[in-house]
């Protein structure tokens, strides 16, 4: 009953951390282009191509979970056909065939960036 009361805090304390050291930094460096006099358009885009970030976290979603999936499915083949260990052939399998997602989504995104 005690550890959701700690838990529960701190995941919110760790989101709330990780946005004020993102936006604290954020400022620190345009004060410190503002204190040498360089122009500040460096954090404006002006690439128009570029592919819109909904997309790629949704093709690098989309193949993490296929990955997982598929990793699944090979570690019960792998289970039941080969008579392998199941504490080994799961977590094994998935966390294959997760990074390989992820690593074919990288390419993807790559491959959109380059279409746009």
């Amino acid at each position: 009953m005690g550890s959701e009361v700690i838990v529960v805090p701190i995941v919110f304390g760790l989101i709330f951390g990780i946005f004020y050291l993102f936006i604290s930094a954020r400022h620190k460096e345009r004060l410190a282009l503002i204190d040498k006099g360089a122009d500040a358009s460096i954090f404006y885009s002006q690439n128009k191509r570029a592919t819109p970030m909904w997309k790629v976290i949704v093709v690098n979603l989309a193949l993490l979970l296929m990955g997982i999936g598929l990793g699944i499915f090979i570690a019960a083949i792998l289970s039941q056909v080969l008579s392998m260990d199941e504490d080994v052939a799961y977590p094994g399998t998935i966390f294959l065939m997760a990074g390989v997602g992820l690593f074919s989504g990288f390419y993807f995104t790559k491959k959109l960036n380059e279409d746009a």
